[in-house]
């Protein structure tokens, strides 16, 4: 399994997933529609949030790190909780419907939608 870094690739308009070790670590492995993690941690550079801030442009500074799944692999993942992210408004990502924090969840899914559901939220 990989550990990547998965982001919110806007030039593309998809996840792109970074890989964290192997003999591609640092490098963009993965550009899809819709990806599964699993051990997840939700991740968020407070100099790269300062940065969107103070210039009012969006750079990658916030993300998820976690394993991918091989495609045969991946639960359904149907329901669970929503979790967002917005520079402007929380220095962490967030449970959609609470404002909590969230840094960690055993599960969650990058959807096509650009929405991402997480299991197991902490």
């Amino acid at each position: 399994m990989l550990k990547v870094f998965v982001y919110r690739n806007l030039h593309r308009d998809c996840w792109s997933a970074k890989a964290l070790d192997g003999p591609l670590k640092g490098r963009v492995v993965y550009h899809a529609r819709e990806i599964p993690l699993w051990d997840c941690d939700f991740r968020v550079s407070q100099a790269g949030r300062a940065r969107v801030l103070r210039e009012k442009s969006k750079n990658v500074h916030a993300g998820v790190v976690g394993y991918m799944y091989d495609d045969m692999l991946a639960p359904a993942i149907k329901a669970g909780d929503r979790v967002t992210y917005n520079p402007y408004k929380y220095n962490t990502f967030v449970n959609a419907d609470t404002g909590m924090p969230v840094f960690h969840a055993d599960y969650a899914c990058l959807r096509e939608d650009k929405s991402v559901w997480a299991y197991n939220i902490q």
